[in-house]
């Protein structure tokens, strides 16, 4: 049985490194081949834009007008997630029918006892864990665009505060975004592709600038570089600075949140000493208590 299994273990690895050596040669010849698109916003890139079919969608029962789909799509928008909601939501569902089965045929066909027990309890975990982060994926999901949303919120205060440093100067407004690059790390890559199809069609690459961010902040942030680029004004800049308040006093909050947090779980980590003494201090002398107690009875 170990050499048929060896034997089996071998070719898989065999097989294997064929078809990772032929995907990694046609990527490689693709790169070299192809050639690089002129005007990013115009790419249609893989499963970002391609729609799940409508004979999907009633296969898997999902609905493009349900209130679940709406608010998948403002996550995943949130998220700078470009992938189809109603694909996720198929996704999700499948994992939620297919693990459930996938654990009954592991564990209920006649092979299944030639598994390790090991190897059977790793395989269980594994699917226990993926059906969990299937079933309650909205949590994590918020969490992640609240995340998401607090580093935007401190890189647009930074550049906001940036460009009301540069008001006075008679720098164009794509000049003065420029400028406050290096000061960009979570929408580095969106303010490039901005700056870059700046030229192209302004307004058009602030809409789209403005989808990618998906968040209040980063709508704000779009419209008012909108404004500042049809006329520069003083009374925008008062609203920019306006503006520079509100993000601070959403970084404060954010920063309270977090200090809150961290002390319940300090609050929770010194209760382990305390618990560890009663283990090694107190219990013995309870259990002694009790022997002498029963020693009277």
């Amino acid at each position: 049985m170990h050499v048929e299994i060896s034997r089996f273990v071998y070719w898989g690895a065999l097989v294997g490194q064929y078809i990772t050596g032929f995907v990694c040669l046609a990527a490689l010849l693709q790169a070299l081949t192809e050639r690089p698109p002129r005007w990013l916003h115009a790419v249609q890139r893989g499963w970002g834009r391609r729609e799940l079919p409508a004979a999907w969608l009633r296969l898997t029962g999902i609905s493009r007008e349900s209130a679940s789909y709406h608010s998948y799509e403002a996550l995943l928008s949130g998220l700078n997630m470009s992938l189809d909601p109603a694909l996720y939501l198929a996704i999700r569902r499948l994992t939620l029918l297919g693990v459930p089965a996938l654990m009954a045929g592991i564990t209920l066909v006649p092979p299944a006892g030639t598994i390790a027990q090991g190897t059977l309890y790793l395989v269980w975990s594994v699917c226990v864990c993926l059906w969990g982060a299937a079933l309650w994926d909205k949590p994590w999901l918020e969490s992640l665009q609240r995340m998401r949303a607090q580093r935007i919120t401190r890189e647009i205060y930074v550049i906001s505060t940036q460009l009301l440093y540069l008001s006075g100067s008679s720098l164009h407004i794509h000049t003065k975004l420029m400028r406050c690059l290096p000061y960009a790390r979570a929408i580095r890559a969106d303010l490039e592709r901005l700056l870059a199809e700046w030229y192209q069609d302004a307004d058009s690459a602030l809409r789209r600038f403005k989808q990618r961010l998906g968040t209040d902040e980063g709508m704000t942030f779009a419209e008012t570089i909108g404004s500042l680029r049809l006329h520069e004004s003083e009374a925008y800049y008062r609203l920019l600075r306006e503006h520079i308040q509100d993000y601070k006093e959403k970084i404060e909050l954010a920063r309270e949140s977090r200090k809150e947090s961290a002390s319940y779980v300090l609050f929770l980590l010194a209760g382990v000493p305390i618990l560890y003494m009663f283990q090694i201090f107190i219990h013995p002398w309870v259990q002694e208590g009790q022997k002498l107690f029963q020693s009277l009875n």
